[in-house]
């Protein structure tokens, strides 16, 4: 823990020498790291610098996480949050903290006649620049995790679009794993279909699906309990050999319609919904038609 003593010296250090520190702090930043311009240190760094001077002189000046560092650690904060979204790396982001230190300690050098009192300052100094250099890290690692999560909702909301294949008919295909957070999403997005469409089947394909276990089945239970109670019954397409042996080996119950192609799928769907596809005679286009024609007078 730092002495009275040290601390007095700290704050004359900063009190007496922050324009010279901040101007040689400046120097560094600059050419230690291309992506950062003079003007961007000086309008990143001023403020950071002033808010330390502040809290090493109130209270204990190695506890960072206290009251009187608030100030500093909010600065860091949004600094570390700007790197991470602009793209910068997790050591980028510490050097600007780190290189605080040769100006410092330079500055102490500098100004500080006593061997034990320059030491007892330059050790206080490390122990402050380091705890702020690990904050900052922690702080850009969790707004990268923010930012990677928030990518991957909403990639998953993009792979799991519901198709109106014809009236009364919806498909939503599904490809990569379906575990319980993007269950929900698939559920949500079919039911939100199901109802703006009036759908009557929805085809759940997973041809995309690469396994399906004993909980990937249950999720797919899940989708077509709720698109019941929604007035549309569903069909399951996509089930290839391998998985048909696997759901058969686990005893699971799908306790739905399957088919092995969307095609076979849609077939159904069509049929149960009172319609045919037909190639019409001289042509090779496919027309839709009532399986049950209307009488004309």
């Amino acid at each position: 823990m730092a002495t009275s003593a040290t601390q007095a010296a700290l704050v004359r250090l900063f009190n007496d020498g922050e324009a010279a520190i901040f101007a040689d702090w400046v120097k560094h930043l600059s050419a230690g790291d291309s992506r950062i311009s003079a003007q961007e240190a000086q309008s990143q760094g001023k403020e950071l610098l002033h808010a330390l001077g502040k809290a090493l002189g109130q209270g204990s000046i190695t506890e960072t996480h206290g009251g009187e560092f608030g100030e500093v650690r909010d600065l860091l904060a949004a600094f570390s949050r700007t790197r991470a979204m602009q793209g910068f790396s997790p050591s980028e982001t510490a050097t600007f903290v780190f290189s605080l230190k040769q100006p410092l300690f330079e500055r102490i050098r500098a100004t500080t006649s006593d061997a034990k009192q320059m030491a007892d300052s330059i050790w206080a100094l490390s122990q402050v620049i380091d705890q702020l250099g690990l904050f900052a890290v922690e702080m850009f690692q969790k707004t990268r995790d923010e930012l990677i999560e928030r990518q991957r909702q909403e990639i998953e909301e993009l792979s799991t679009p519901v198709v109106k294949l014809w009236e009364g008919i919806v498909a939503l295909p599904l490809i990569g794993t379906l575990d319980s957070g993007r269950t929900q999403v698939v559920m949500q997005n079919l039911l939100e279909t199901i109802v703006q469409t009036g759908a009557e089947i929805a085809i759940l394909d997973i041809t995309g699906v690469p396994t399906v276990d004993t909980l990937v089945a249950q999720h797919l239970l899940k989708t077509v309990s709720a698109a019941r109670l929604m007035g549309a019954d569903c069909i399951i397409s996509g089930i290839r050999p391998q998985i048909a042996q696997t759901i058969v080996q686990l005893g699971v119950e799908l306790n739905v319609i399957s088919k092995a192609t969307l095609a076979d799928a849609l077939a159904l769907a069509l049929k149960r919904t009172g319609r045919a596809v037909t190639k019409v005679k001289g042509n090779a286009r496919l027309q839709t038609e009532d399986a049950v024609p209307e009488k004309r007078g």
